[in-house]
């Protein structure tokens, strides 16, 4: 398994953007058996929906364990998900342990920065992307399967 990279947003946008350029190098693909390649669109804050986007790691997970390849894409809304004291913490938590990746829109985070001057807390297991929707377009052209639950 690749070393994983971490992200502390608590950080000034200078040692942020750093961080984020550092994470930027890594293969498409942590699983190199992987045959089931997922990508999962998260930019809406509803909680139906972050459940959804669980429910839906988990079963892939479970049918094809040692197969697949999952990353979900917050932005916009859908970061919240990925909030440090989020209600789905121990379920993303859990996911990332079993192979899976999240990834964390750096331009919305960027924008709440702005609005409100400081950073949300962030869980510190996920990766920041500079644009969440790039990102699933990256995904899509290596070979990933787009579901936007």
């Amino acid at each position: 398994m690749t070393m994983r990279r971490r992200i502390a947003l608590a950080t000034p946008p200078a040692l942020l953007t750093a961080a984020v350029a550092a994470g930027r190098a890594r293969a498409q693909s942590e699983n190199p058996f992987a045959t089931h390649k997922l990508v999962l669109q998260l930019s809406d804050a509803s909680i139906d929906k972050r459940n959804l986007v669980i429910s839906v790691a988990n079963s892939v997970l479970k049918k094809w364990p040692d197969t697949s390849q999952i990353e979900v894409v917050a932005f916009g809304p859908g970061v919240v998900l990925l909030y440090a004291n989020s209600t789905e913490r121990v379920a993303v938590d859990s996911l990332i342990h079993q192979g899976a990746r999240f990834d964390i829109c750096m331009n919305t985070i960027n924008t709440i920065i702005r609005r409100t001057g400081h950073a949300p807390d962030v869980n510190p297991l996920v990766h920041g992307v500079d644009y969440g929707v790039p990102r699933i377009m990256e995904l899509v052209s290596h070979g990933y399967i787009l579901v936007r639950p």
